[in-house]
């Protein structure tokens, strides 16, 4: 039997090749889509599996309070990881870290590496495997280094053995190598390639770090295999008030498992975060697979009265319903397997160009269990959803009428094929609309007035001797033409940076904590980015003539009282600073969110970053290479490193630009397959009425009259899906809206937008066989008559 079922259906596709096509690709298409959906969810729900005691793993978070809204912060006080580890029951182990990026350099190659300061604990507690010495002594002293395999091999080359030499480290300190560890995986919470010990760290931050009202590093920590984690936090919550009177921060443990995935916070309460994503994206993906098995259903059923008669000879020679069942359900099954093995092929020829646009490296790796099941599910799910309804409606048939050729009644078959139909262009049309809605949200943030200007913005981490030759530097810049000006700040511009709360005037109210950033920087670092002075005046370029003045944004003038604020004072609980300007408020940190207050200090000592600004028309290549030319010549032991502001201002929207593009890819697949269902469709309509076409034709009718005829009921179906994709689509996008603070208003014009593009999509596809059956010979259609 099962070799008459293989005989029947490799015939049956051989003899409606073009259907078979339709039915297949259209399937393929699906599977590859819902595949490197999969893949891409199974990154990201796989994040951090290298690390054994995922599960146990947990960083110290601290939510904060000011004037009346909670926020939620990485960082924690240094003296806080020794103190829970001694004190609190649960708590096995813990360590501090810092991450940064440093010059190393061995011989003549210099090289820029992220890594972090941490405590030897971290070593065991992410169960980092050595290749190179012992984890038992790698940090005997504070002049010990690991790195990675990775960068082992770049500075000492692939499979030496590195232990016991030496590498430079910011062109002032030989840190003797005591380790090698594995390189980490790219789906890891964070990228390292070398550890060097804490207590470096902690020498540099001058005892600041050993404050409990400073929270500026953070905590990671192991806790006990089936720890009562409740338990731990509420000891957690007062840990700090109760060394820190008057202290905000209220700590709690945060979990690794919810690192990548649920990491947003509202209100001191965690929200969501990427799971929101992968949760969509897994839904489009049964959906997609859904669609292409409609598309299935839809020939299937509509090529049925093909099939009649062999239905028809088959039960009068015995054949049993159950018999036919199987075969046709093993038909779908088989069509099924084919399409998935297409689908693999187009997976692995797409896959490396998805890897680039979703910046991963994923594989395919088709021999692991998990993706064979996996792939042999979805076959044998397409197969059945796909064929059961053309299965039991076949073998329904009545043989008696099938071979006396009186028509079977199809009305039910041909209303599920308008349901059917609806469906998936509803879907199409949700998914259009939603696409242009993200692209729209994403734009209006983009196109935000930031306050300053980040075109032509160049940012330089200031290293080595370049403070110190700053005024030379800047001026060798200037005089080159190419360069409008430069100045030094203490953090990134689109970072929130340092802040607190313990900043008094006159007039405050004191039931509320003010949180207040601030930035130590030069004088031209003000026209540098852009900022306007709405009143006052900037800071002397002799920055000892200005060291206890000060310059603020616009929101704290306004929080200061009426009138003006030039000539009122600031304590921050050591001295008092003199306001002698105010500049607009500027946008950094949350970019869709309002910014907190800045104060600008003079005090170029305390400055990271070099910005640097092009001249309008300017060549960004020339400009670059002469800034390059006077960075050498001026600070000749780092090599040349930058990156554009408005290269970092995109990097902010990384995660939505992701969704934005792969929604376009996935909605304009969906209609793709959409499509597919629809054209086979309309060519079985056009060969139905194929001798009707030719009366029609020979009555008078013209093509244009026969087109909108044979168009006409399929544009019905796409009007309908309109009418309930719209308040789907509607509720569904102010849903994902309400997630962000500063967003747009929903548009009537992207619905009709969307709805009439689907419209002339499907009219596309249909009118290509309804002009082919209008401009067909009458003479040939009726010459069986």
């Amino acid at each position: 039997m099962l070799k008459n079922f293989f005989k029947t259906t490799f015939r049956t596709l051989w003899k409606n090749k073009t259907y078979s096509f339709l039915n297949i690709f259209g399937l393929a298409i699906g599977v590859a889509c819902a595949g490197l959906i999969f893949l891409w969810v199974e990154d990201e729900m796989g994040y951090d599996n290298v690390y054994a005691k995922k599960d146990r793993l947990y960083n110290i978070r601290t939510n904060q309070t000011y004037d009346g809204n909670t926020r939620t912060f990485t960082s924690s006080p240094g003296p806080m990881a020794e103190a829970i580890k001694k004190e609190i029951p649960g708590i096995v182990n813990t360590a501090r870290l810092n991450r940064t990026q440093a010059l190393f350099s061995v011989g003549d190659k210099a090289i820029y590496e992220k890594g972090c300061y941490a405590d030897s604990a971290l070593f065991s507690m992410f169960t980092m495997e050595f290749v190179q010495g012992s984890i038992a002594n790698v940090f005997k002293d504070v002049n010990c280094i690991v790195i990675t395999r990775k960068m082992a091999a770049r500075f000492f080359g692939e499979g030496r053995q590195v232990v016991g030499k030496s590498i430079r480290f910011d062109n002032k300190q030989d840190y003797l190598i005591t380790g090698v560890v594995k390189d980490v995986p790219a789906n890891t919470s964070f990228q390292y390639e070398w550890f060097i010990p804490f207590e470096v760290y902690f020498k540099m931050r001058s005892g600041n770090l050993s404050r409990w009202g400073n929270n500026s590093t953070n905590t990671y920590v192991e806790v006990a295999p089936n720890a009562n984690i409740a338990a731990i936090n509420a000891q957690l919550y007062g840990f700090i008030q109760k060394r820190e009177t008057g202290a905000n921060a209220r700590a709690f443990l945060f979990p690794m498992t919810d690192w990548r995935l649920r990491d947003r916070f509202e209100s001191g309460k965690q929200v969501g975060g990427r799971i929101e994503y992968i949760n969509m994206f897994s839904i489009i993906a049964w959906i997609i697979l859904l669609i292409a098995c409609i598309n299935f259903m839809n020939l299937s059923t509509a090529r049925s009265e093909k099939r009649a008669k062999e239905v028809g000879v088959r039960k009068v020679m015995g054949a049993e319903k159950k018999t036919l069942i199987w075969q046709f359900i093993f038909e779908a099954i088989c069509m099924s397997f084919l399409s998935v093995a297409v689908g693999v092929i187009i997976i692995a020829l797409v896959l490396p160009a998805f890897n680039t646009l979703v910046e991963k490296q994923m594989t395919l790796s088709l021999f692991d269990p998990a993706h064979i099941t996996s792939l042999l599910g979805i076959a044998l799910f397409c197969g059945i959803v796909a064929g059961s309804y053309p299965a039991f409606y076949l073998s329904s048939f009545n043989p008696v009428q099938v071979l006396k050729s009186i028509k079977q009644r199809s009305g039910s078959a041909a209303w599920i094929r308008k349901g059917l139909v609806v469906t998936q262009f509803t879907v199409s049309i949700v998914l259009i609309i939603g696409t242009i809605i993200i692209f729209q949200q994403i734009r209006h943030v983009k196109g935000r007035d930031l306050g300053y200007n980040k075109d032509n913005l160049i940012s330089i981490d200031a290293r080595g001797d370049m403070i110190k030759n700053y005024s030379v530097i800047r001026q060798e810049l200037l005089g080159s033409g190419l360069i409008e000006e430069a100045g030094l700040n203490s953090f990134n511009t689109m970072n929130i940076g340092n802040n607190g709360s313990g900043y008094d005037w006159n007039g405050k109210d004191k039931s509320k904590d003010i949180l207040i950033s601030n930035r130590n920087i030069t004088a031209q670092m003000i026209p540098t980015l852009g900022l306007h002075f709405k009143e006052g005046r900037n800071f002397n370029t002799d920055a000892a003539a200005d060291t206890s003045n000060i310059v603020i944004t616009a929101s704290l003038a306004k929080l200061m009282g009426a009138g003006s604020a030039l000539g009122k004072k600031i304590y921050d609980g050591s001295n008092y600073f003199e306001v002698i300007g105010v500049v607009n408020d500027f946008v950094y940190g949350d970019m869709y969110g309002q910014s907190d207050p800045v104060i600008f200090f003079n005090n170029p000592a305390a400055a990271k970053y070099l910005y640097v600004r092009i001249k309008p028309q300017t060549d960004p290549q020339k400009a670059l290479a002469t800034l390059e030319a006077v960075l050498k010549k001026n600070n000749p032991a780092y090599p040349f490193e930058y990156s554009f502001v408005d290269d970092q201002f995109n990097q902010q929207f990384k995660a939505e630009m992701l969704i934005s593009t792969l929604s376009r890819v996935f909605a304009l697949l969906t209609i793709i397959i959409s499509c597919l269902g629809l054209f086979g469709l309309a060519a079985y309509t056009a060969e139905r009425r194929t001798k009707e076409i030719g009366i029609r034709k020979v009555l008078g009718a013209s093509v244009t009259g026969i087109t909108g005829l044979l168009s006409k009921d399929f544009l019905q179906l796409v009007f309908i899906s309109t009418l309930i994709a719209y308040p789907l689509a509607w509720w569904a996008m102010n849903k994902w809206l309400q997630g962000y603070a500063y967003r747009i208003n929903i548009s009537w014009w992207v619905f009709l937008i969307a709805g009439a593009g689907a419209m002339v999509i499907a009219l596309a596809t249909i009118s290509f066989q309804s002009v082919k059956a209008a401009l067909m010979n009458p003479v040939k259609s009726l010459r069986t008559e």
